[in-house]
């Protein structure tokens, strides 16, 4: 019983002296002090200085993160000391190395989207053989039969020796800058004396050029231009020097006296020169632009790229171009060829010019089948035909056959010759080999292709 007693008084000290710290803290600050002089006073006291001394240990206790700062300050300047690098310096090494690798980071990328470039190219390129094969898969069975693997396997490996011929890095553009021009050819005034071939003029303005090149040893140079009407050179026209610049503004016109029938088969010519007083000029450039490419129906003001001038042995072996459309229908066994035009074609005459027709020849493992030309131009380097041609092909022969287009310089006195030749089919290459892919990938479309003239050497090998 003693003991029992002893507890519950114990206990009912603790819940009491519990109370009373509990009301003491609720206290304001100023009853405890008016406080001090009563009795319990200095209890009270105690109890708020054991109070505080708890908070305080509570916020003066560091946390994790103080403590890592903490740690790496310490580190910092054991290394600080050790190398004598200041810490600016650190910070300067830091940013080099995040530059560093952000570079390496962009050239990854760049080469990653390169690939896939190349990629979608190479794909591409084998486009037109992808669609023939699906073609040749929705013929009719009886057709079907009569095409033999081994054409598709031959046009296939064709298509890979292509790539292979072409594969490359590509040539960097050289940049000489653009020149800005104006055209006007007074059409009404045609109409009105068409008869009246001095009556028809074409007005050239040449406007201003910019970024052109340096050319003198200051870095700057002295432009002008020449303007002319190929194939006829003779009559040129110049714009004034233009002292030390590169963007010089001419905004200077001149004339040409051109016959209707004849305007589409000239070439304007300009070419910009950089004026040397004590020595040859130097040409910067050239830009050519074939009038039938252009509508001269209303004014045209255009910016154009000026082109690298054309070597002197370039332009002796250059043999022009020609332009023409290819179309087969397979079920009735028919190939279409249309003869469009040709531009720039080699001079052949002594007079600077000639007298072009062309040659088309269907050909089957070196057999010639079937040969028909074109009506003959004369004196013109840039004929215009518009000429069409059919043969008849039957779509199992279609992957055996080839066609020999030849451009011809027609002699009233002695032999014709050869101006430049293109070969197309299965077993050709290049262009040659895609314009005939892309005839086989859309039957009963014209495709139509401009092609560069080779030499008949070239061909015969």
């Amino acid at each position: 019983m003693g003991h029992k007693k002893t507890t519950t008084v114990m206990a009912n000290f603790t819940n009491n002296s519990t109370s009373l710290v509990r009301r003491m803290q609720k206290r304001p600050k100023e009853e405890l002090l008016d406080s001090s002089s009563k009795p319990g006073a200095r209890y009270s006291v105690g109890v708020e200085e054991v109070t505080n001394a708890i908070a305080t240990s509570k916020t003066t206790q560091p946390t994790t993160g103080e403590k890592a700062l903490e740690k790496f300050t310490v580190l910092k300047n054991q290394i600080i000391k050790k190398t004598g690098v200041p810490e600016w310096g650190w910070i300067g090494i830091v940013v080099l190395i995040a530059l560093i690798a952000l570079c390496c980071f962009y050239y990854c990328i760049r080469r990653f989207f390169a690939k896939r470039r190349h990629g979608k190219k190479q794909e591409g390129k084998s486009k037109g053989f992808k669609k023939f094969a699906k073609g040749v898969d929705l013929l009719p069975t009886t057709m079907k039969n009569k095409i033999q693997a081994s054409d598709l396997e031959q046009l296939e490996e064709n298509m890979e020796e292509n790539e292979v011929e072409q594969a490359g890095e590509p040539k960097e553009e050289v940049k000489l800058g653009k020149i800005q021009f104006r055209l006007d050819y007074d059409f009404q005034q045609n109409q009105v004396s068409f008869n009246n071939n001095n009556n028809n003029q074409l007005s050239v303005t040449v406007i201003q050029a910019v970024e052109l090149p340096g050319m003198d040893m200051s870095g700057t140079s002295d432009p002008y231009v020449k303007v002319c009407l190929m194939p006829d050179r003779k009559k040129k026209f110049e714009t004034k020097v233009h002292r030390k610049t590169l963007n010089p503004v001419f905004n200077e016109t001149f004339l040409f006296k051109v016959p209707y029938g004849e305007i589409t088969s000239k070439t304007l010519a300009f070419s910009i020169f950089d004026f040397d007083r004590f020595s040859k000029h130097d040409q910067i450039g050239i830009v050519l632009i074939p009038l039938n490419t252009i509508d001269l129906g209303q004014v045209i003001e255009e910016w154009r790229d000026i082109q690298p001038p054309p070597d002197d042995k370039e332009a002796e072996n250059k043999l022009g171009d020609i332009c023409f459309s290819l179309r087969y229908v397979p079920t009735a066994g028919k190939l279409t060829v249309v003869i469009l035009e040709a531009k720039n074609l080699k001079k052949m005459d002594v007079g600077g010019l000639s007298d072009p027709y062309v040659k088309i020849v269907l050909m089957q493992e070196g057999k010639r089948l079937k040969k028909k030309k074109t009506s003959i131009k004369k004196c013109t380097l840039n004929p215009y035909y518009n000429e069409s041609f059919s043969f008849e092909v039957p779509y199992e022969q279609i992957q055996k056959v080839s066609l020999m287009i030849t451009v011809m310089d027609y002699d009233r006195m002695g032999s014709n010759e050869a101006i430049g030749r293109i070969i197309l089919g299965c077993n050709a290459t290049g262009a040659e080999l895609r314009h005939w892919m892309d005839m086989l990938a859309s039957p009963r479309r014209p495709i139509a292709q401009w092609h560069t003239l080779q030499s008949v050497e070239e061909n015969a090998n």
